[in-house]
């Protein structure tokens, strides 16, 4: 098992950033899904838990089989590459675990997040972790500014942080290299991920595959989600059920009639 902590300072708030997370993984959805395949969301609805724990549960599924890497798609049977994603948001907290029908208990790429207003990624043990995981655990701090992108075609000129500046926050760009310890407001998300592939050979080949996808795929996202600060900034909660009640209707249709999106990675 990989255990990586990822600390990805942001130029907002930490009540903002729960309506801009949300406003952008719907975008996000939209831009992954057609032909097929992409995100199906099944169940999106308030939960309760008997320790008092409150918040929202989500259940998607994700179809993406012609993206997996070419070494994954050759040991594994037609069909059996969808992953099954639930969510336990009780923000600033939040739980997020995936499984796959096919590897069962073999796989399984776990996010436990804690979102800290004005923090600058500074907190050694946000999420409390024990000392045989804190042993294990390798801490990743983020720039989505200047960490460069895993390849050059996920570069958008639109969706960067050092040229971007909103009219109605007054924010951006993020073009100096200390940014992250002097930009107003600021808030970290600490993501800590507990990633297992049991699979003689190639264990240690797949986890690295997926941790490097992973930091990509957070990269990528806070980029979108400073960059698109104008369109969600002023959004309610109200507005983002509303705005995920009608995703949910888009992307239904787009997996049965749109065109497929992404590409393999290898």
């Amino acid at each position: 098992m990989l255990i990586k902590e990822y600390r990805i300072i942001n130029n907002c708030t930490e009540s903002e950033y729960q309506v801009a997370q949300l406003y952008a993984v719907a975008m996000a959805s939209q831009q992954e899904t057609g032909g097929g395949e992409g995100v199906e969301v099944l169940k999106n609805e308030p939960y309760e838990k008997e320790n008092g724990e409150k918040g929202q549960y989500t259940y998607k599924v994700y179809h993406l089989a012609s993206r997996m890497p070419s070494f994954v798609k050759a040991i594994a049977p037609t069909g059996s590459l969808d992953l099954y994603e639930e969510a336990w948001n009780a923000y600033p907290y939040c739980k997020t675990v995936l499984t796959n029908g096919w590897m069962k208990e073999n796989f399984s790429l776990v996010y436990e997040t804690l979102h800290v207003d004005q923090s600058r990624g500074e907190l050694e043990n946000a999420l409390n972790l024990p000392a045989d995981q804190l042993a294990k655990r390798e801490v990743v701090m983020m720039d989505i500014a200047n960490d460069k992108l895993d390849s050059p075609k996920d570069y958008i000129p639109e969706e960067d942080p050092t040229t971007y500046h909103s009219e109605k926050s007054g924010r951006g760009p993020l073009n100096t290299p200390d940014w992250k310890k002097t930009c107003e407001p600021v808030m970290t998300c600490y993501k800590v991920t507990f990633i297992e592939f049991k699979w003689f050979g190639l264990q240690s080949k797949v986890e690295s595959f997926i941790a490097r996808t992973v930091r990509n795929m957070l990269q990528k996202f806070h980029r979108q989600l400073f960059c698109w600060t104008d369109r969600w900034y002023g959004m309610t909660m109200d507005d983002i059920r509303k705005l995920e009640e009608q995703t949910k209707l888009d992307l239904d249709k787009a997996r049965a009639m749109g065109e497929k999106k992404g590409e393999a990675t290898d």
